[in-house]
This record gives C-alpha cells, structure tokens and sequence, in this order.
C-alpha cells in the first residue's frame, strides 16, 4: 500500500536550504520515491499550518518511506533541513476503500 512523506514548513535561511535540496533529491528516486508536489506557497484552507511550503513524496510502503528517511545518504542532509526550516513531516499510508 503506498504511503506518503509529507512535509509542510517554512524557510528561514534559504542558502542551506539549496544546500539540504540539491542533496535530498537524488536520494528520492534512488530509494524508491516519486515527487509528487512540491509547493511553496500552498494554500490553507483549515487550521495554521507552520508555513507555506508543501512537500509531498511517494513510496511504495511506509517501510520503504522509512528506509529513505533513515538512509545513511537521507542523513548526511536532513539537517540541513531541519536548521533552515521551521515545520513538521509525517508519513501516512494510503486506505484502501472498500
């Protein structure tokens, strides 16, 4: 079942976040992944979300979005993003409907 990483945040220092993007992506389609949306002004609709930037990220299970997320190369990077942003990601699996 496919599941989903889903990062929603704001930039606050733009040159390590060039930084963190250069090196992330290459590690997506290496494990698996599809860009499904990348949107830096999405638009809220309900609740306050921490900023406007949206990542959506495709995997074929939630253990294959685990195993990018915790890949040696996902980790050399990852910092960059979480010391240029201000936000949150989750994963979430698909829901088959009956």
């Amino acid at each position: 079942m496919p599941a989903y990483f889903i990062a929603q945040y704001v930039v606050n220092d733009a040159d390590l976040y060039r930084e963190y993007s250069a090196g992330a992506g290459p590690t997506i389609a290496a494990h698996g992944g599809e860009l499904i949306s990348f949107d830096v002004a999405a638009e809220t609709i309900e609740g306050k979300p921490p900023g406007p930037q949206t990542v959506v990220l495709k995997f074929e299970d939630a253990a294959a979005a685990k195993a990018w997320y915790n890949s040696p190369e996902y980790q050399k990077v990852v910092g960059k993003r979480l010391a240029a942003t201000n936000g949150f990601a989750v994963i979430s699996e698909s829901m088959k409907l009956a």
